[in-house]
């Protein structure tokens, strides 16, 4: 297969994927009765695919196509913040795991990898929170509520997202990557190279 064929498989398959997430945006529902507005859906499944796949530029690059698409489809309520916390941590989750599981594509390294990143995503949903989101989104949020907010919410939330979202992957990724390739062909970042394993 040439290069230009592989290139175009491998645009096929990410826009498939980030398709498929922004189906999967629209089933949502809320998680925690006290913060109704933080709202879970499965759309991280078909990245975090996508950076186990091909790895994490992928995924990141997924997460960022899917939040285009929605708000273009869909509109925001938010003014584009609530896509950009999506974006923010859902790329984190996704990279993270993409890029710890590429040096050793085994079970245990997958499991090792979405444990970490759902520790990472948790971390940077605390500082996103703090110093992006809540200032743009509710800038007269006080310190206290603030806190509560994060400690409360946005930190079992993402765990509990993160644990989720891997417990699914671990159960689907083997039959999906053996479709996704297919043809034999992997594509990490800007390299395009013949799958080995």
């Amino acid at each position: 297969m040439s290069n230009v064929s592989t290139k175009t498989s491998y645009l096929v398959k990410l826009s498939l994927l980030a398709a498929i997430s922004v189906v999967l945006m629209y089933l949502e529902f809320p998680l925690l009765p006290a913060f109704p507005w933080l709202k879970i859906d499965g759309s991280d499944l078909p990245a975090l695919i996508g950076s186990f796949a091909f790895g994490p530029i992928t995924g990141v690059a997924i997460e960022a196509l899917k939040n285009v698409l929605i708000i273009l489809i869909k509109g925001t309520e938010t003014a584009g913040i609530g896509q950009l916390a999506n974006f923010i941590i859902g790329a984190t989750f996704v990279g993270t795991a993409g890029m710890i599981y590429k040096y050793k594509k085994t079970r245990t390294n997958a499991i090792i990898s979405m444990a970490v990143a759902t520790v990472v995503m948790s971390i940077i949903g605390i500082f996103a929170n703090i110093f992006i989101l809540i200032p743009l989104y509710m800038p007269g949020m006080s310190s206290a509520d603030l806190m509560n907010y994060v400690t409360k919410g946005i930190v079992p939330f993402n765990l509990i997202k993160g644990l989720g979202v891997s417990i699914i992957t671990l159960l689907v990724y083997k039959r999906i990557s053996v479709i996704i390739n297919r043809e034999g062909f992997q594509y990490e970042g800007e390299k395009i190279s013949k799958k080995t394993a």
